[in-house]
């Protein structure tokens, strides 16, 4: 039986407001390894060197943000409504353009508008990167693996919705549409939750991980959680990233 307390705890965190892509709520409440590789610097020397830049998946801008300032034209794209008012509000000072657009199909840019494509964590359409990239542009992405925190979901008896995404996958849909490859690097590393009700907060941010998560309907699994964590002292789960540098020769 759970006690009261951490029930009330766990309510309170799955109420906790969530916007952008912004983790702050669980930052000492959650400690990430991280790649081997720095996505943030790798991008901010490229857009040094910029003329023309595109932010894929912007989120609220929170990485994009820290990559001022930019050159004359810098966009960022963003799928998801609600993210669109919080990119703008943070962007938009820095001089970047926010527009709601769908990454995954089809862009609304000509054909060579940009000399570099950021992509961190959303998803693409090879191709159409490839058209809006000028010869000599680059697109740099991060990903999430497809078997990313396979053992949280594996807690909560279901699965990766897409378990083929992977770096050699990716990777070959690029060189398919006309890239050159200059990096690719794949990780896996370790992601600790401190309580239980930083995973209760994080499953409700990534809704996709936990079809029709909350605390009511997967209360035996939280409790399982709670269990492991009395037990072994810790909740720790696997996390993949892979990185990807392609040219457009």
């Amino acid at each position: 039986m759970i006690p009261t307390r951490l029930l009330e705890q766990w309510k309170k965190d799955e109420a906790a407001p969530f916007k952008g892509w912004d983790f702050l709520y669980i930052k000492d409440r959650r400690i990430e390894e991280q790649p081997p590789w720095n996505y943030k610097a790798l991008s901010k020397e490229f857009v040094k060197r910029s003329k023309a830049v595109l932010d894929m998946g912007t989120g609220g801008g929170e990485i994009f943000s820290t990559l001022a300032p930019f050159p004359a034209r810098a966009v960022a794209i963003e799928g998801y409504k609600p993210n669109v008012k919080v990119a703008k509000e943070r962007l938009e000072p820095l001089g970047a353009q926010v527009l709601e657009v769908d990454e995954s199909y089809e862009l609304p840019f000509a054909d060579k508008e940009f000399d570099l494509i950021l992509n961190r964590h959303s998803a693409f359409k090879a191709s159409e990167v490839f058209r809006i990239l000028r010869a000599g542009g680059r697109f740099l992405t991060q990903q999430v693996g497809g078997n990313d925190f396979f053992d949280l979901l594996e807690f909560f008896e279901t699965k990766s919705k897409w378990p083929n995404h992977e770096l050699e996958m990716v990777k070959r849909s690029l060189e398919d549409a006309g890239f050159k490859m200059e990096r690719a690097e794949e990780w896996t590393g370790k992601t600790k939750f401190l309580d239980v009700g930083a995973v209760v907060y994080y499953l409700r941010a990534i809704p996709w991980d936990v079809d029709g998560f909350s605390v009511d309907s997967h209360l035996k699994y939280l409790e399982r959680l709670q269990e492991k964590l009395e037990r072994d002292g810790e909740l720790k789960f696997t996390a993949t990233r892979f990185l990807i540098l392609a040219r457009r020769e």
